[in-house]
């Protein structure tokens, strides 16, 4: 009997519309209950350039855009896990063809990144990096992908 999922309630906001369809909500959904360790309340965001730009900037103090962008606001362990996890589409697609990875797959890890950053694991120490590379590959081989690091 598989484990129980945990309680999702989960908001996907396409500001950047180019992979509406491509990966749509259902999909998202089951990459992000596969990376839950707990109930959570997620909003996932897909933004162009310019706003994931803004956003790195102002909270990370990075004037450029990248790939993934976790903003977790839980501070207590007996919550649900609450975050925004912005993914911006002009960098996943250029990584993607960059890495020979399809978009799927690329979005994917990101999404399981994201999702992993957000209850608590970085990859800040050489350990922790290669804890949650691992945990990474683990979900991701899980859910059929490739891992994202060979």
């Amino acid at each position: 009997m598989p484990a129980p999922k945990n309680k999702l309630t989960l908001s996907v906001q396409y500001a950047d519309k180019r992979l509406q369809e491509t990966i749509p909500r259902p999909t998202i959904r089951k990459w992000v209950q596969a990376a839950l360790m707990a109930d959570a309340e997620l909003a996932i965001r897909f933004v162009d350039t310019a706003e994931g730009q803004v956003l790195n900037r102002d909270y990370r103090g990075k004037d450029y855009a990248t790939n993934v962008l976790t903003f977790a606001y839980t501070e207590d362990e007996n919550e649900p896990t609450r975050a925004d996890i912005i993914l911006c589409t002009d960098v996943l697609l250029k990584e993607a063809e960059e890495q020979k990875k399809t978009i799927e797959e690329h979005v994917a890890h990101l999404i399981v990144h994201g999702v992993l950053h957000a209850q608590g694991y970085d990859h800040m120490e050489e350990t922790d990096a290669e804890e949650m590379e691992n945990l990474e590959a683990s979900i991701l081989e899980g859910l059929g992908y490739p891992d994202p690091y060979l």
